[in-house]
C-alpha cells in the first residue's frame, strides 16, 4: 500500500507525462489483462471529479485501469452518495489520498453563476439540486469586486468550489475524519487546466 505522499507523487509524475505527451499507460488491454483484472481492482487514490468529458481523470494522470477508483459528478460536487463512494474505497481498497479534482471552464459552476445572476429564469429542478451544492462557493465571491469581472469570478469559484468539496469531505464523514485523524488518509483539492493539460494542486 502506498503512503499518501507516495499516491500524491505518483499522480504528480503522471500528470506531467501527460502534459509532456510522453505517456505510458496504453490505451486498450489484451484479452489475458482485461480477465486477470476481472478478478480483483486495487486502486492507489481517488478521484473525486466532474462529469466533463474533457477531463478524464485516468488520461489526465497517466494511470492504468484499475489504478484510480474515479467518481464523476457534475461541479464535483459532494453529496451523501459521493461520500459513501469514497468510505467504500478507503476502507475497502486502503487508498491513502483523496483528490478533489476541479477544471477550468467548468459547466456547472457556470450555470451557477448564471442562475444566482439571473434568478428569474432557473435551470430544471435536477440541474438545481446540483447548482443548490455549488451555490455557497459562488455566493461569497459575490460579495467581492469578483462580481464586476464574470471570467475572474467563475475562475475563482472553481476553486472556491473544490475548497468546499474537500472540507465537506474531511468533516462531512465520521469513516473519512477517523482515517485522517489516525493518518490513514489525506484528502486535498486540485485544479485541471483544460488549456495546458497540467493539475495545480492546492496546499489547503
Amino acid at each position: 500500500m502506498l503512503t499518501a505522499q507516495e499516491a500524491l507523487d505518483r499522480l504528480k509524475a503522471g500528470n506531467q507525462r501527460f502534459v509532456k505527451g510522453d505517456t505510458t499507460h496504453p490505451r486498450l488491454l489484451s484479452h489475458q489483462e482485461r480477465a486477470e483484472m476481472a478478478e480483483a481492482q486495487n486502486p492507489f487514490a481517488i478521484i473525486l471529479g466532474c462529469s466533463d468529458s474533457r477531463v478524464p481523470a485516468e488520461q489526465v494522470f497517466d494511470q492504468g485501469l484499475g489504478d484510480l477508483f474515479v467518481i464523476r459528478v457534475a461541479g464535483n460536487i459532494v453529496a451523501p452518495s459521493q461520500v459513501g463512494s469514497v468510505e467504500f474505497a478507503a476502507e475497502r481498497y486502503d487508498c491513502a489520498v483523496v483528490v478533489v479534482l476541479g477544471h477550468s471552464h467548468c459547466g456547472a459552476i457556470q450555470a451557477t453563476v448564471d442562475t444566482l445572476l439571473d434568478p428569474e429564469n432557473p435551470p430544471s429542478d435536477n440541474l438545481m439540486s446540483i447548482v443548490n451544492r455549488v451555490r455557497p462557493s459562488v455566493e461569497i465571491l459575490l460579495q467581492t469586486d469578483l462580481k464586476h469581472d464574470h471570467k475572474k469570478l467563475c475562475m475563482h469559484a472553481v476553486r472556491s468550489n473544490v475548497f468546499a468539496s474537500v472540507n465537506q469531505l474531511r468533516h462531512g464523514s465520521a469513516v473519512l475524519e477517523s482515517l485522517i485523524a489516525k493518518g490513514k488518509m489525506i484528502v486535498v483539492g486540485a485544479e485541471y487546466s483544460l488549456e495546458t493539460g497540467e493539475v495545480n494542486f492546492f496546499d489547503f
